[in-house]
């Protein structure tokens, strides 16, 4: 696997070694040795994975407090523009974002650490999104802040194509979100 490092520290994209061949392809999605030597360590407790339909767009959640979730996210089929906003007020990137490309195509994976928003939009007919978590869901937990917010400014590049939860809309503004120390 080949890590590389986006402009927020801590967020890794994740390249897989592809072998294919005429019957199709093998590859490790997932191995903790060499995850830890190049992210630090981490122990994932819940697998997720959604599908999704042309232009909906996910997010951006996070859940609070000791809840909080480091993410290893990847899409099985189709693609999705993933965004990661730094939350954590120490950073020197607080309130800065990433936005990496993965499909079912390109293998990625994107590595979010706790202390992150996190969201995406399909870009492909349907897309199915494939996640591990390092805590378990909480409800009481959950929050986010609503994906247009206009100090983010993230550019999902979506027109009036977006499908967003009725939930989705109504979640805080980032200068309304809570944050991370």
């Amino acid at each position: 696997m080949q890590f590389i490092e986006t402009k927020i520290k801590g967020v890794w994209v994740i390249e897989p070694k592809v072998y294919a061949d005429a019957r199709g392809y093998f590859m490790e999605t997932w191995r903790q040795d060499e995850f830890e030597a190049k992210a630090g360590p981490v122990r994932f407790v819940q697998d997720n994975e959604s599908r999704s339909v042309r232009g909906v767009l996910r997010g951006l959640h996070y859940q609070k407090g000791g809840f909080s979730q480091a993410k290893l996210v990847r899409v099985i089929c189709g693609a999705v523009d993933d965004v990661a906003v730094d939350l954590r007020r120490s950073s020197e990137t607080f309130g800065q974002w990433v936005m990496v490309n993965l499909s079912g195509d390109n293998k990625r994976q994107l590595f979010i650490p706790r202390g992150f928003a996190h969201g995406f939009i399909v870009r492909s007919e349907t897309a199915v999104f494939a996640y591990k978590t390092d805590n378990f869901y909480a409800p009481e937990a959950e929050t986010g802040i609503r994906w247009d917010d206009a100090d983010l400014a993230i550019d999902w590049k979506a027109g009036a194509e977006v499908i967003s939860s009725e939930k989705d809309l109504r979640l805080p503004s980032f200068k309304e979100a809570e944050y991370f120390d």
